[in-house]
């Protein structure tokens, strides 16, 4: 994407997607946490994981990149990831140090930010792998909490293993699109040899 023009526009149909998938996530943490509605909850995160696809679909079939939107669309993908991981978590779906480990590879990439600023430049585009990464975990999510521990039902007793397959491959390709997000910030800011 760096030889695509990015506009200034707010309002934009992939824009509007991501400004709505944002609204969902406290309806989903409730849903989930409040009034375990485990049905509600995964049918908004899996709606939320087509609107994702959507709007990058959008965006790059009708050229409408904008600078809110590479915004918008990463950290509405971030608090998905960072909700259902505390869903999890809450309801004994996900070990603490999984779900830790995942949101520490996010503060590592937020911290690279403020270094990427000093050096004249915005957050990294998203790569393939990345996204990659990220389509994993949210097909894994709502497989996750649809096989709590607790629950022996034909549902469950199909995702469960589904559910921590895409869970492994997809922390696992996070893990490593965090690493090279760093390399690539380490590339861009390190000084010309003289």
């Amino acid at each position: 994407m760096t030889d695509v023009a990015v506009s200034s526009r707010v309002w934009t149909i992939p824009n509007a997607l991501s400004m709505l998938r944002l609204a969902g996530v406290p309806l989903f943490l409730y849903w989930a946490l409040v009034t375990e509605q485990d049905g509600r909850a995964i049918l908004l995160l899996m709606a939320a994981g087509a609107s994702d696809y959507f709007d990058g679909m959008i965006a790059r079939r009708y050229g409408s990149f904008t600078r809110l939107g590479q915004l918008l669309d990463p950290l509405a993908d971030r608090l998905y990831i960072l909700a259902t991981l505390l869903a999890l978590v809450a309801r004994d779906g996900l070990p603490l140090w999984w779900a830790l480990t995942l949101i520490g590879r996010d503060l590592v990439l937020t911290g690279c930010l403020p270094v990427l600023r000093k050096h004249g430049y915005g957050p990294l585009p998203v790569h393939f792998l990345g996204k990659a990464a990220t389509f994993n975990l949210l097909y894994a999510f709502p497989m996750l909490l649809a096989a709590l521990p607790g629950d022996d039902g034909l549902l469950a007793t199909v995702f469960r293993p589904m559910g921590w397959a895409f869970a492994t491959w997809g922390s696992v390709l996070y893990l490593v699109a965090g690493a090279l997000y760093v390399a690539q910030v380490r590339r861009l800011t390190r000084p010309d040899p003289a």
